[in-house]
């Protein structure tokens, strides 16, 4: 299906609350609205043309796991993905209907819930320093992208600029509160757990994944994304081999034409291909397709 990518929104009459690299946020009063632009950054510089239908996939997986671990900790949606739109957003259902969420307004944790189940990225270059990550001791001898015993849970700062920090737990219970911080942590922990073996049986490893909580009427809830190909390290599983970097499920083609450019990585990124938005488009649809057992519905 040939679309034009969603790059920038804005709502008459409807407060723009905040723009992120991805996702639009605006004001309902009462609620938040959240919406998935198609937008595609790599080398944290977004790219000035974007994945059509990118912003869908991300907000449909997202209902999908919200939905499938509803019983481990509830979440900030106040529609779920079949629902119709509420009646002052009608006029821009073509919009965003599929990448859109209504939800509470829940006061943020201060920290990024990092699950970690593989040793790659950042992690991977703090285990070679001190054979550790976030304090915490793992065993000698693991290779890069090599499976750890037990997945880890190793919390982040979030940073406005920048690249965000990890932290030891003790700091992040200092900065979100010791018992929700607890809390989250079970939850992550939990709810990485089943979704890595429920991915790893359609082919997907879930190398780490990025949470994000929030308090609402003073409980603990799952707020934002969820284990989404742009909040996770996806991968293969048939391409899976520890000792070296694994090809990804999203950006992968992005990063790798980008590399061949004479480009500094710093703004105004280079425009991506034709060929490159369609085969990066085809990967997001396949981890939508593989993790849900469904194809992305046309609206």
């Amino acid at each position: 299906m040939n679309v034009d990518p969603l790059l920038d929104l804005n709502l008459p009459g409807i407060r723009k609350v905040k723009s992120g690299k991805v996702r639009e946020m605006f004001d309902l009063g009462s609620a938040w609205l959240l919406v998935a632009t198609d937008r595609i950054s790599a080398f944290d510089c977004i790219m000035p043309n974007g994945i059509p239908r990118k912003g869908e996939v991300l907000t449909q997986i997202s209902h999908f796991w919200f939905d499938r671990f509803s019983h481990i900790v509830a979440d900030h949606r106040l529609h779920r993905a079949t629902d119709p739109l509420p009646v002052a957003l009608q006029p821009h259902k073509s919009l965003l209907e599929g990448r859109s969420m209504v939800v509470k307004k829940a006061k943020p944790l201060p920290i990024e819930c990092v699950v970690r189940g593989y040793l790659a990225g950042s992690g991977w270059k703090e285990y070679r320093q001190s054979r550790s990550v976030c304090g915490m001791a793992l065993p000698g001898g693991l290779q890069e992208s090599s499976e750890l015993p037990e997945p880890i849970f190793t919390p982040a700062t979030k940073a406005e600029n920048g690249h965000d920090e990890n932290i030891p737990f003790e700091v992040a219970a200092q900065l979100a509160g010791e018992h929700l911080t607890h809390q989250a942590r079970e939850a992550s922990l939990a709810i990485y757990k089943a979704a890595r073996a429920y991915a790893r049986d359609r082919g997907i490893i879930i190398a780490d994944t990025k949470f994000e909580f929030g308090v609402f009427e003073g409980k603990l809830i799952w707020i934002d994304e969820a284990l989404t190909s742009d909040s996770s390290r996806f991968w293969p599983a048939d391409h899976y081999e520890p000792g070296r970097s694994q090809p990804s499920f999203d950006k992968q083609f992005v990063r790798d034409y980008l590399e061949t450019l004479d480009w500094n990585k710093t703004p105004p990124a280079p425009a991506l291909p034709p060929e490159i938005v369609s085969r990066t488009q085809a990967k997001y649809l396949e981890a939508y397709e593989r993790l849900t057992g469904q194809r992305l519905p046309v609206h």
